[in-house]
């Protein structure tokens, strides 16, 4: 595999932070806060930062000719050993900065990618970052080789040989293949591992990175998942048994966080881990309501959700950190801007018995609530209704028996038949929907 520079661990790195803000791009806060903090991750010192306001990229270094020599000057002074710049370069214009700077650079892109590579513990999130660097790297080989000579003739290689670079293009794209295709074995058997548990209610929870998820899952469910104040400390997904209080128990996931930006590699890579949100009954939204630009923070994680085709899941926000917020009228803001969001501060346990009724209240949206008519002898059928909904009161009549439950809409599918008849009760009325019996073999 192809290794992008690794910055975690090097502390001796000293990083100048770069960031071209385009006309048509809102300023978030501080430009660069962001960037400080995924230098910070990555192990690097920060020791100058350098913005620059512009209407388009300049083709050949994206800032114009002048910041570069300002960012020369700044690298000297300060003794960087990289620049770290808050964009997307092109292959060309790296290469160009790199040789103007006398040292390396690496785009937002890059140091996502190298983060990751860091934080992946599991072979499956290992799997998904090593094929998210090599589809990155493989039109920047010319910058990444240097072994550019022609490889010796021989016999069988007479003629005018081919590049080292040409051979390691096609080991590349070789060892991207074969990425590709574990990668979707993995993903097929995550599909049906989750698809097993369709027994219990899931819930997964999705968000910008560091809004506290983790600290959210351990805290709900007593889990000893690991937490810490540093982007992208979660990558591999965590499912834990939740006893939702006046529900029963629930699949509580927690999932890679994201960010704004968020590398196309990344999102195609991580297809598998992101399964367990596909696939859950409700997502929890979680932003951390004490950051500064929380409102950008949540329209990204959205924008992410869109890209992985997740804006039609039924979703509840969850403004987590309100012990952090020293302004109790931000707070307020945010709830008149988002009514139906549920403010919590996972590490004091504030605000989980209104989180519980909400998530409560948004899965009792995938039920039904019924009467079901059946004969007292169809005991399979009454274990089937008692397995996979509430069965909330039985009244007998004679050789017949009705069952009042509260069941998923997709199992009222698996019975049918003329022996026994669904009447749905809609406002205290009942209202006869069908006629059902014998439950079919799964």
């Amino acid at each position: 595999m192809i290794e992008l520079t690794r910055l975690e661990g090097v502390v001796s790195e000293a990083a100048v932070l770069v960031a071209v803000l385009l006309d048509d791009q809102p300023v978030c806060g501080a430009p660069l806060e962001e960037l400080a903090g995924l230098a910070k991750t990555a192990g690097a010192r920060v020791v100058g930062q350098l913005a620059q306001r512009r209407r388009a990229p300049d083709a050949t270094a994206y800032i114009g000719k002048g910041k570069v020599e300002e960012l020369k000057f700044l690298v000297e002074d300060a003794g960087a050993d990289v620049v770290l710049f808050d964009n997307d370069l092109s292959p060309g214009q790296t290469r160009n900065l790199e040789k103007t700077l006398g040292v390396k650079v690496l785009d937002r892109t890059e140091l996502i990618l190298d983060i990751f590579a860091g934080r992946a513990r599991t072979y499956e999130a290992r799997l998904a970052v090593e094929l998210a660097q090599l589809e990155y790297s493989l039109p920047r080989l010319k910058r990444m080789w240097t072994h550019l000579s022609r490889q010796k003739k021989g016999i069988g290689l007479r003629g005018p040989g081919e590049k080292q670079l040409e051979s390691d293009r096609r080991l590349v794209e070789r060892r991207i293949h074969d990425l590709r295709t574990e990668v979707k074995t993995i993903h097929r058997r995550r599909q049906r591992e989750v698809a097993t548990r369709g027994d219990l209610m899931t819930v997964s929870l999705v968000g910008y990175t560091n809004a506290g998820k983790s600290t959210l899952l351990n805290a709900l469910t007593g889990a000893d998942v690991l937490t810490q104040d540093a982007l992208f400390s979660t990558l591999d997904t965590r499912t834990r048994r939740w006893q939702l209080p006046g529900w029963g128990p629930v699949l509580l996931s927690d999932t890679v966080g994201f960010i704004r930006n968020l590398p196309h590699h990344l999102i195609a890579s991580f297809q598998a881990t992101l399964e367990e949100a596909r696939q859950a009954h409700l997502l929890l939204h979680v932003a951390d309501a004490s950051n500064p630009a929380v409102l950008e923070q949540i329209s990204a994680a959205y924008k992410v959700l869109e890209e992985i085709g997740l804006q039609a899941k039924d979703t509840l926000l969850v403004l987590n950190k309100i012990d952090a917020l020293a302004d109790r009228a931000r707070l307020q803001g945010l709830l008149s801007r988002y009514p139906n969001a549920v403010p919590t501060a996972a590490r004091s346990g504030t605000g989980f018995g209104p989180l519980a009724a909400a998530v409560s209240e948004a899965l009792s949206r995938s039920f039904v609530d019924v009467d079901v008519e059946l004969g007292a002898d169809n005991g399979r059928l009454m274990a089937y209704l008692a397995a996979h909904g509430e069965v909330l009161s039985k009244q007998f009549r004679d050789s017949r028996v009705v069952v009042h439950c509260r069941i998923p809409q997709k199992h009222l599918g698996r019975i049918h038949g003329d022996e026994c008849v669904i009447r749905r009760r809609a406002n205290g009325a009942d209202a006869e929907s069908g006629e059902l019996t014998a439950i079919e073999e799964a």
